[in-house]
Parts: structure tokens; C-alpha cells; sequence
């Protein structure tokens, strides 16, 4: 039987799956990296979340390994190069939380909307205030969504109920209106979104995109939305982009630095910042953390690595 190293943790159900489709699972969610580098030359199979960074030193441990698959759907943490070159195989699963990221994205738009979190907080401290706290319209407004993969697609479908306008750009796709929305180019983005939406991966191309001649591009003010991945936008840049008014409010699920503790200065003084600000929103990179998530991206695994092997 062959053998799957799973180094973070995962829903109980990836062990019975693997096994019906032939693979033994070694659950070591504890695993540190140097046992990774000592046994991996054992595995044909690798499972990864987060806390392990797949890089040429671990690859040329890995004699055996025929895939590595991330749970989840960035790849920033895997050198993609290095293992396409050893003729390891890559995969990930979107669409196994795609849709809790529509949901939360959704979410979090109309609390920032209509102040949820503030008005919350405020009549807990015995505050009501029913003007300061008067709500946006959703209906009417038109929002630019920025990649349209997974899940930029399924926040989409979450929003065809609301009477928008949705434009959505991909640099890497063409032909791919729906009827949830419509193509359009980064200018027509620019000309008429009011609120704008970032769906995108990490890479060189994309790590801190959103800067200020970025921002200034937009014929309006906008609300940002990130549930993507927090460096492509600096704290600093959100942080005078909300001091200009160019960005009206924002909602982040993902921060340039989520490890807290460890913010630099020039970090920790823009994020205190931010944290002043009635017209931000935070969460803690959940968007597509719901617990029926957990156990789907475990069975879009399963169905990659099978269909891996029948290929």
C-alpha cells in the first residue's frame, strides 16, 4: 500500500478516504521539519496546509514522492517550479471551501455596510445611536470582483440576489462571463466599481498590487474587500487609502503580517492604526474555515489524488 505523510491537522475523514483509494495515511499533524526532511523519502503522497514551506531542500529528500496536496487553495508556501521539475505532481482544493468564501465575503460586505460590528459593540456599552450608524444599500451599487476563479465565481453567485452590477476581471481567463457576472477589463473596473473585491493567489505579480496609483485608479471611492491573501496590500497603504477616503471601508480577513506578535514597527504602527478605525472590519483568515469546509476539502483531495492515479 502506498504511503501519505499529512503534516497539519485535518478532518478525521481524510484517513478512511485515503485507504479506499489505497493509501496508507500517516497522521503526524505534530510533525516538526526536521522529521519531515528525515522521513519523507518514505512517501509517495504528501498533505500540507499551512506551517510547512515545500522547498528544494525538502524536494531532494523526497525520492519517493509522487504529489504533494495543499488543503486549501493558495500555493505561495509550495516552489512550484522545483516540484514540477522533479515530476511531482501539485494539487489543491477550492473547491472544497469555495463556497464558505462566497459566504464569508458576502458577510462581511454587508456588516461593513450597514456598521453590524460597531453598532454591536457600541450597544454593549449601553450607546444607541441610530443615525451614526444609518446603513449602505447594497442594490444599485456596482462591484468589481478581481480574479474569477473558484472564488471570486462563488461570491458572485452570492450576490445575483441583490440587484447589483458585477464585473469581474482574470487576467488568465477569456470568454468567461456567466450570469452571475461580466467580463470586463481592469479600466472598466476602475470607471465603475463602488466596491471591489479581491480574489486572487499570492505570487511576484500580484504581492503588494493594490498601492496607491493602484487605488487612485478608481473613478470613486471604494469599499476593499480581501479574503485572498493579505501582502497583496500593505497595512500602510490601507491605512492612508482610508485617510484619503479613497477607500471608503474594509473588510480583511487576511493581513500582510497574521502573525501578530511578530508585526514590525512600521507594521505594528499601521495596523494600530486600523485598529482605531470604525471603518475597518477583521477577521481572523477564516473565510473559508467552516466546518463544512473541513471535511470538503478533504473529499476534493481524495477525488485529485485518485484521479492522479488512473492518469
Amino acid at each position: 500500500m502506498k504511503k501519505c505523510l499529512i503534516v497539519d491537522k485535518m478532518h478525521p475523514s481524510i484517513v478512511p478516504l485515503l485507504a479506499e483509494i489505497g493509501y496508507q495515511a500517516d497522521y503526524q499533524p505534530d510533525i516538526s521539519r526536521a522529521e519531515v526532511l528525515e522521513q519523507i523519502s518514505g512517501y509517495q503522497g504528501l498533505i500540507v496546509r499551512s506551517k510547512l514551506k515545500i522547498d528544494s531542500e525538502l524536494i531532494a529528500q523526497a525520492a519517493s514522492l509522487k504529489f504533494v496536496a495543499r488543503a486549501g487553495a493558495g500555493l505561495d508556501q509550495l516552489d512550484k517550479e522545483a516540484l514540477l521539475q522533479n515530476g511531482i505532481s501539485i494539487l489543491n482544493a477550492p473547491e472544497g471551501n469555495r463556497d464558505a468564501v462566497g459566504e464569508h465575503t458576502l458577510g462581511i460586505l454587508l456588516n461593513l455596510l450597514n456598521n453590524i460590528s460597531r453598532a454591536d459593540q457600541q450597544i454593549r456599552h449601553s450607546v444607541w445611536d441610530r443615525e451614526g450608524n444609518r446603513g449602505v444599500e447594497l442594490m444599485g451599487k456596482t462591484v468589481g470582483i478581481i480574479g474569477y476563479g473558484n472564488m471570486g465565481q462563488a461570491f458572485a453567485r452570492r450576490l445575483s440576489g441583490f440587484g447589483v452590477t458585477v464585473l469581474a476581471y482574470d487576467k488568465y481567463r477569456t470568454d468567461y462571463s456567466d450570469a452571475f457576472a461580466e467580463e470586463a477589463t481592469m479600466e472598466e473596473i476602475f470607471r465603475q466599481a463602488e466596491i471591489i473585491s479581491f480574489h486572487v493567489p499570492l505570487t511576484r505579480e500580484t504581492q503588494f498590487l493594490i498601492d496607491k496609483l493602484y487605488l487612485s485608479k478608481f473613478n470613486q471611492d471604494v469599499y476593499l474587500l480581501n479574503t485572498a491573501r493579505g501582502k497583496i496590500i500593505s497595512l500602510a497603504t490601507l491605512v492612508e487609502g482610508l485617510a484619503s477616503g479613497k477607500i471608503r471601508g474594509a473588510a480583511l480577513d487576511v493581513l500582510e503580517n497574521e502573525k501578530l506578535q511578530q508585526l514590525t514597527p512600521h507594521q505594528q504602527a499601521a495596523f494600530d492604526q486600523l485598529c482605531q478605525s470604525d471603518r475597518v472590519l477583521f477577521t481572523p483568515h477564516v473565510a473559508g474555515w467552516t466546518y463544512e469546509s473541513y471535511e470538503k476539502i478533504n473529499q476534493t483531495l481524495v477525488e485529485k489524488i485518485k484521479a492522479l492515479e488512473l492518469d
